[in-house]
């Protein structure tokens, strides 16, 4: 596995080129210090997974898929979820605007996992395929797949990221809501209701959460308010269906006196308001609950929840259009932007006034 990993890696960095021949089976096993028969297997993994090809009395050589060919007409898309919440609406946009300039989508996602994210790319990289847009996985962590998106570089195949960025490519295009302003709106709006101990619920490791969380403390710094760090909740990936609800079950339990929660996402204030309904409290009468993104489930919800609009189609189309514009040729340093999508507040039922 070594040595298939690290062969590998030698072809996605470019540094064996396509139709390159590789070094034969003995210098190999000398070179590593490895059996043939182990040399042997490893090789067979790559020709299976189409990064080698080998050739009767010949030898093995890198497979010529390596090669990009331009004018594909494939477009690879990689979200970190595809089958629910706000993802097929804006994968429709997407969709919308490359159909009508004769391409097709290739589908990924990633389950917002970064071991699953270098899988996606290592297989694009072998496809033929014209452009990228991707959604990064855990985006408020530093990318441990920067030589994968070097690859990308090197082989002319431009991306697009769309609902946050790593921070080591703060310079490649990007199409984001402005989330501060979304967690702001509703934050203040909290306010100007009159909730005075209003709780915030942030994820941890997309670029989203932080920026949500930055708005949440401006509409409180803006409004005279003291921040409280036992007020506020955060949480990763892979326990954002239970640490949520249960931290918030702990700040009633200790009786600290909330009003109301922000929550970083629709599902998460449903599952909020689930659990302040098992232990006996009111939406909105006892607390306020806010989500973000207007998905359907905020509509159809336990609650009908105030939330900001996520233009889901708007930022698909968005970001297929930046794409087609790296593709037409247009000069990387007017491309090469942050584009935003502002968002706007949507007040439903589960917020009261408290005066």
């Amino acid at each position: 596995m070594s040595l298939m990993e690290e062969l590998k890696s030698k072809i996605l960095s470019g540094e064996i080129r396509p139709g390159a021949k590789l070094p034969s089976e003995n210098e190999l096993a000398q070179e590593y210090e490895i059996s043939r028969h182990t040399v042997r297997k490893a090789l067979a993994i790559l020709v299976t997974d189409g990064y080698i090809t080998t050739k009767h009395g010949k030898g093995t050589f890198c497979s010529d898929r390596m090669a990009h060919r331009k004018n594909s007409k494939n477009i690879a898309v990689v979200t970190t979820y595809i089958s629910d919440y706000i993802f097929p609406r804006l994968i429709q946009g997407m969709d919308r605007v490359l159909t009508e300039q004769g391409y097709s989508i290739m589908l990924k996602n990633t389950g917002n996992s970064r071991q699953k994210e270098a899988q996606c790319l290592e297989d694009i990289l072998t496809k033929d395929v014209d452009g990228l847009i991707i959604e990064p996985s855990k985006s408020q962590i530093l990318c441990r797949n920067m030589p994968l998106y070097e690859q990308l570089d090197r082989m002319g195949i431009p991306y697009v990221f769309i609902q946050g960025s790593y921070l080591q490519m703060k310079n490649k295009p990007t199409i984001l809501l402005d989330d501060a302003k979304g967690a702001y709106l509703l934050t203040k709006y909290l306010i100007d209701t009159g909730h005075r101990q209003i709780a915030g619920v942030f994820k941890a490791d997309d670029s989203q959460g932080a920026e949500r969380h930055k708005g949440y403390v401006k509409a409180l710094q803006e409004a005279g308010m003291s921040y409280q760090p036992e007020l506020v909740v955060w949480f990763h990936t892979e326990d954002r269906k239970v640490k949520p609800a249960v931290m918030v079950q702990m700040m009633l339990e200790a009786e600290l006196p909330i009003d109301a929660v922000v929550c970083y996402n629709d599902q998460i204030a449903v599952e909020v308001i689930r659990m302040l309904e098992r232990i006996g409290k009111k939406v909105p009468e006892d607390l306020s609950v806010t989500g973000y993104d207007d998905s359907v489930i905020a509509r159809t919800g336990p609650v009908e929840l105030t939330t900001v609009s996520h233009p889901q189609e708007k930022l698909g189309e968005m970001a297929a259009e930046l794409l087609l514009e790296l593709l037409h040729g247009i000069p990387p340093e007017e491309s090469r932007v942050l584009r935003l999508i502002e968002p706007e507040l949507v007040i439903r039922k589960s917020c009261m006034e408290r005066r």
